[in-house]
């Protein structure tokens, strides 16, 4: 977009020095001093060389060289006074005629439309100067570069920003299907692994019983990780959190959701579903190995509450802050820091032999 953008400056420059060409060797034998009429044409020419040279690179278009061609372009319209000072003040165009706008539109391209304002007003002073005098021509003149300046510079930040999200939109879908491809190459491998252990090791019983429960709370969660990683947001880049809660059901585990999408945004939805397997494991590796839990998910429009309960062995009150003081940040980093992260909160509650229930709240806003 912007190497664009400076290569239709070039052109424009290109164009608008052929037009004062044209006008200056046309008119040239009624100038009082038409030699001087011819370098500055050269001079046009030259500088146009060396800023078509320097904007088709990056690294030419400094600020130091823009500041320099507005520069130039001024003292070039004001050399009109002393090529030809007997037409100041009858309307006849300056010697560098629309040549001096392409200095305008370099600013505009660089800085936006503050950058481009800029430019215009240093150039309307300089024809004004040149005139001596705010006439109905020279009006004119500045309202158009005034627009020139404000408009392009607004298309050329809006075109930037256009492309700017474009590029991340790609680089977003680019990352899903990376973790789509991922997401089956463990969909064929591991989690038919998994389910082969399950499947043989209730077959066996005894020992081989613990492995395959085991091996089936792995696959669940492995496909519970699977299909959060390849959830596409929805329209407005929201997520479902229901689809990202539902796969968490299993055996020992009831999700309920409510009829409709729950629809929040993509970071939102993403730390209720971690906290939400994280108390799960919880569940899991604390609570004892016949307990079973209970996921419910409220919307109530302005906040959405996931309420994680189980039956199992609950815990004294202060356990957690003692796990905390020890280092043992689980709770504290996977659950409460997760949904501190997005503006929620969590709240524990448990006492022994009385399990535990977890509610996490995200308000939308």
């Amino acid at each position: 977009m912007a190497g664009q953008m400076w290569r239709a400056v070039a052109i424009f420059r290109i164009l608008t020095l052929g037009y004062a060409a044209v006008l200056v060797i046309r008119h040239h034998h009624g100038y009082a001093h038409p030699a001087a009429g011819f370098v500055v044409l050269a001079v046009m020419a030259a500088w146009t060389a060396v800023t078509v040279t320097a904007y088709a690179r990056p690294r030419g278009r400094n600020p130091w060289l823009i500041r320099t061609d507005v520069a130039v372009a001024g003292l070039l319209v004001l050399s009109t006074r002393l090529v030809d000072p007997r037409h100041i003040g009858t309307g006849a165009p300056t010697l560098t005629v629309t040549w001096v706008a392409a200095s305008v539109l370099a600013c505009a391209v660089a800085g936006g439309p503050v950058g481009g304002l800029a430019g215009a007003v240093v150039m309307s002073a300089a024809v004004i100067a040149e005139r001596g005098a705010l006439t109905e021509s020279t009006f004119g003149s500045t309202v158009l570069l005034l627009i020139a300046g404000g408009v392009v510079g607004y298309f050329v930040r809006f075109g930037l920003r256009a492309e700017a999200a474009l590029d991340r939109a790609a680089r977003q879908d680019a990352a899903v299907a990376e973790r789509e491809r991922i997401a089956r190459g463990i969909h064929d491998s591991v989690l038919q692994v998994l389910a082969l252990v399950s499947a043989r090791g209730r077959e066996l019983g005894g020992e081989a019983a613990g492995l395959a429960r085991l091996a089936g709370e792995q696959e669940s969660a492995l496909r519970t990780l699977v299909s959060g990683a390849s959830a596409r947001p929805a329209a407005g880049g929201l997520l479902d959190l229901g689809s990202l809660l539902e796969p968490l059901g299993g055996s020992r585990v009831t999700v309920s959701c409510p009829a409709g999408a729950v629809l929040l945004a993509d970071d939102a939805a993403r730390a209720l579903a971690a906290a939400t397997r994280e108390a799960l494991d919880n569940v899991r590796r604390h609570a004892g190995p016949d307990a079973r839990a209970w996921v419910l998910v409220e919307d109530d429009g302005a906040a959405v509450t996931v309420s994680i309960r189980d039956d199992g062995n609950g815990f004294a009150e202060g356990r957690l802050a003692e796990a905390e003081a020890a280092g043992r940040l689980g709770v504290a980093q996977s659950i409460v820091g997760r949904l501190r992260d997005v503006g929620g909160k969590a709240c524990l509650t448990s006492s022994p032999g009385q399990g535990t229930e977890v509610e996490l709240h995200v308000p939308r806003n």
